[in-house]
């Protein structure tokens, strides 16, 4: 051992400095050093920046064609911002989440070539069900009521097309526990910046960018009585208080509950928990509440603990007293707008009835709907015209109600309510690993807090709340198979003690 010490030199070994010395690496690293310099020189700086955006890209692609899984936490982190930099980069930035799809499919038929991808993993009653619901969407082009071709491209993304790219995708590279972990963190990360950004819209105010945003007409649905609606970098205030409560009603469950977690990690939890909260608060949103109004009532169901169950109506119905039947706090803002979600004469849910009984009476002889993206922002963009894009819906059932017709709602709401029940059935019956359940339970709890908003708000399809729903769809179905795999390894361990 001495003697190979002896005979190896430190200063003669191969270092990165020696090799940058070679004429190979050398000389392509000057030259694109000139190149560089010549066009800062020409065009000024944004030739610096236009090169750094390539050189990014170009690792980017190359990460995701070697390590494909990055391409889903790409996505996740893209959910929760492109739309927020669309206010600063006056770009398309929400194509770009149709370009890492579409790369990440491009990278797995690649990597069919070197090895098998493993397809069958996407075999699941999620993926029959999201593909039945988007061929019925791919066929509504043909519905006699549409009135345009790209209103149906831009609205059938959200409403059905990056549901069924990415839940086959995270079947086959992000479906294991660890990556439920992982996904934990991006979204508690992100969360966590969502409410310090509207935190400082709260105090501080909006940037010149997010006022030019609310001068080109969002002003009329965020500021209300001279007060701001909190929106963050999200679409807007309404997205931003249904995804804070959705993060809310999961963190709070994992850290409550989570045992097996370290401590770091639940403080964590606890911080993602009590901030989403309270961004779900400063938004001004009273249809958020509902997201841990339900939340808080499926964790009741999934515990099959009658204490718990008793103690928990207590609370929702002392809650329901203080916002429907007292003045308490009255004085405070957010605590006057939750309030108004409680009450039946309220002005604005008059305005949503009245439109849903025109709707009502228009659809009635319209089975098949008048259209995917006749209603919305889409309707106002592509048909300004017509009935449907000026008779607001306020809902996202009720939007699937008025694009897609009686007959696209009813398997709708099938759908999303087969994987909620899977998710329940799971967690109440076959998941036997503590800790997992936990895990699922937070996850099922979200979901159906997300289900119950939707019927206030737009939340379901957009993003980020859509990204987080589809993996969440994606867990709730695996998670029988880890059980079962958890089963199977701690029934082998006696076995190889024996032998």
């Amino acid at each position: 051992m001495n003697s190979l010490k002896e005979h190896i030199n430190p200063f003669e070994m191969s270092t990165g400095s020696s090799k940058l010395g070679q004429f190979k690496v050398l000389i392509p690293v000057i030259l694109g050093l000139l190149l560089v310099t010549l066009m800062i020189a020409k065009t000024g700086i944004m030739a610096a920046i236009f090169c750094l955006g390539l050189v990014f890209v170009a690792v980017l692609l190359y990460r995701l064609f070697t390590i494909p899984r990055l391409g889903i936490i790409l996505l996740v982190i893209q959910g929760f911002t492109v739309i927020g930099i669309s206010r600063y980069v006056p770009a398309p930035l929400g194509l770009s989440i149709d370009g890492v799809l579409i790369l990440l499919y491009l990278a797995l038929f690649f990597k069919a070539f070197s090895e098998k991808v493993k397809w069958d993993k996407a075999k699941s009653h999620l993926t029959l069900l999201v593909g039945m619901w988007m061929g019925y969407i791919f066929l509504q082009i043909v519905n006699p009521e549409a009135r345009s071709i790209e209103a149906w491209f831009y609205a059938m993304r959200g409403l059905g097309l990056y549901q069924f790219l990415v839940i086959p995708l995270a079947f086959i590279l992000f479906n294991k526990p660890k990556d439920l972990q992982l996904f934990f963190i991006i979204w508690g990360v992100m969360s966590i910046l969502g409410t310090l950004k509207g935190l400082m819209q709260y105090t501080i105010g909006v940037d010149p960018y997010e006022q030019a945003w609310l001068n080109a007409g969002s002003y009329k649905t965020h500021i209300l009585f001279g007060k701001l609606r909190v929106f963050s970098f999200y679409s807007d205030a309404g997205q931003f208080g249904a995804a804070q409560g959705h993060a809310g009603v999961v963190f709070c469950i994992l850290a409550i509950f989570r045992k097996a977690a370290s401590k770091k990690v639940r403080a964590f939890y606890l911080v993602v928990g009590v901030m989403g909260l309270f961004g779900m608060l400063i938004s001004g949103t009273r249809g958020a509440i509902s997201v841990p109004g339900m939340g808080g009532i499926m964790y009741l169901i999934l515990s099959k603990n009658i204490k718990m169950l008793t103690l928990g109506a207590v609370f929702g119905i002392g809650v329901y007293v203080f916002f429907a039947h007292t003045t308490l706090m009255h004085s405070n803002p957010e605590i006057r707008r939750m309030r108004t979600a409680f009450d039946p004469n309220d002005a604005s849910l008059q305005v949503r009835l009245a439109n849903q009984r025109k709707l009502k009476s228009y659809l009635a002889s319209r089975p098949i709907g008048g259209g995917v993206g006749a209603t919305g922002n889409w309707g106002q963009r592509f048909t300004p015209h017509t009935f449907l894009a000026n008779t607001a819906t306020d809902s996202w059932y009720v939007m699937i109600w008025a694009d897609t017709g009686v007959v696209g709602l009813w398997y709708y709401l099938f759908m999303v309510f087969f994987i909620l029940i899977t998710g329940a059935y799971n967690v109440m019956f076959r998941i036997k690993n503590e800790d997992q359940k936990v895990m699922m339970t937070a996850i099922t709890c979200g979901f159906a807090g997300i289900m119950m908003a939707s019927y206030g708000n737009g939340v379901f399809g957009q993003m980020p709340t859509g990204i987080v729903m589809y993996l969440s769809m994606v867990f709730m179905f695996s998670s029988k198979s880890w059980s079962e795999e958890t089963e199977e390894k701690e029934l082998k361990e006696p076995l190889k003690s024996i032998q």
